[in-house]
């Protein structure tokens, strides 16, 4: 019988990725059984997502084969959904089976969070995948196709984005880009076109640079954005949301991206959480279980101020190779090592050749900002894949 410790890997985001690629290159053969297992036989690049989901960019090349990234020697991959994750046995069990596990890596990525608001979950659309995209893309084509059966019907083409966000923010972005191609391709008039970013804190880019966050609302207000902060969606209906004061503004298309919380399977396993993520200790590990680590939009941590950092796709990276160093220090008996978050710096993208962005201490807005955001990009797939990631998708991204 076997001792070689068994570690399974829940989830290829960021952190899983990350993990996982870190495992394959530091342990040696035969010193540990490592899975990962993911429903999708792909990773992708959540922080491209906002492209394919205005239309201004291809779906596929947010995805990246999982087969290409890893050893199938030194990885097993599982295509599976995890169904319950159950600590006491060490066992996770998935949709076609079950996997035991001594180690055990948690990164199942989050859900939308509606903060109970009324019918968000039922009639919003989320950018959070690549099938969801795929949706959201076909779906403002379609309203375009309508409104040339029913010229009445302006809530047809009337877009509400809730939250503004990193995502939020992109989303319009691209959107107001797409927005004239659209109008041309089925002969509509581009005036009666109407996008809307709502969000309920008193800026947009909460906790950012206030002067960049100016330059970049300028910019989209320019493209056609129309801006309603501080303003709060009370409730979402089939004809649009209600908002404020019981203002209603109809439309045939809301897509939320006001929020990030943890996976249920999470909170039904039993960890304490909190909105479905779990307060990690500094070795990212559950407490109470020193043989389960937490990354990505599923682990909690804190900065010094108290405030929780952000569930961003740079911290889950970090945590990534943070958790593997911990995996094998675990293994071979040696001290585990603190997670710090070291902040590299933060880009969004306004649409084509735009963007604003804190990097290096110092900060970038326009062309300079965009081409910032493309070198973190290649940054990445060099990161996962090396140059040949980098030669097959970096000229897409």
């Amino acid at each position: 019988m076997s001792n070689i410790p068994k570690i399974v890997i829940l989830g290829a985001g960021y952190g899983g990725v990350l993990t996982a690629l870190r495992l394959q290159k530091e342990l040696n053969y035969n010193e540990a059984d490592v899975t990962l297992v993911n429903k999708h036989d792909y990773h992708y690049i959540t922080t491209h997502l906002h492209m394919p989901a205005a239309g201004t960019d291809n779906p596929e090349n947010a995805r990246v084969s999982i087969s290409k990234l890893i050893d199938e020697f030194k990885i097993d991959f599982v295509k599976s959904t995890v169904v319950q994750i159950r600590p006491q046995d060490k066992k996770v069990i998935l949709e076609d089976g079950t996997l035991s596990y001594d180690y055990l890596v948690i990164g199942l990525g989050g859900e939308p969070e509606t903060f109970g608001i009324p019918g968000l979950g039922e009639y919003a659309m989320n950018i959070r995948s690549i099938n969801s995209v795929r949706l959201i893309r076909e779906h403002i084509e379609y309203q375009f196709a309508r409104f040339k059966r029913e010229p009445h019907r302006t809530d047809y083409l009337t877009f509400i984005v809730g939250g503004a966000g990193f995502t939020g923010i992109e989303f319009v972005g691209e959107l107001s880009d797409r927005i004239p191609e659209l109008c041309k391709q089925f002969d509509v008039d581009p005036a009666l076109v109407k996008i809307y970013n709502i969000e309920a804190a008193p800026t947009a880019l909460p906790g950012f640079d206030p002067e960049l966050v100016e330059y970049a609302m300028d910019i989209l207000t320019k493209k056609g954005v129309t801006f309603r902060i501080g303003t709060a969606i009370k409730e979402c209906t089939p004809d649009g949301v209600v908002v404020g004061e019981g203002e209603e503004i109809k439309s045939q298309t809301v897509i939320w991206t006001g929020g990030i919380r943890g996976n249920r399977l999470i909170e039904d396993a039993g960890f304490e959480t909190m909105r479905g993520r779990v307060k990690v200790d500094e070795n990212l590990r559950a407490p109470g279980h020193e043989n389960i680590y937490v990354v990505g939009d599923n682990s909690l941590m804190f900065n010094p101020e108290g405030r929780p950092y952000p569930p961003t796709a740079q911290i889950a990276m970090q945590q990534g190779v943070v958790c593997a160093h911990n995996l094998i220090a675990s293994i071979r008996n040696q001290p585990l090592k603190s997670f710090t978050f070291s902040n590299k710096g933060t880009v969004a993208s306004l649409g084509k050749g735009e963007a604003i962005g804190l990097a290096f201490g110092k900060k970038y807005k326009g062309r300079t900002a965009a081409w910032l955001k493309k070198l973190i990009d290649l940054r990445y797939l060099f990161i996962i894949g090396g140059i040949p990631l980098v030669l097959r998708k970096g000229k897409f991204l």
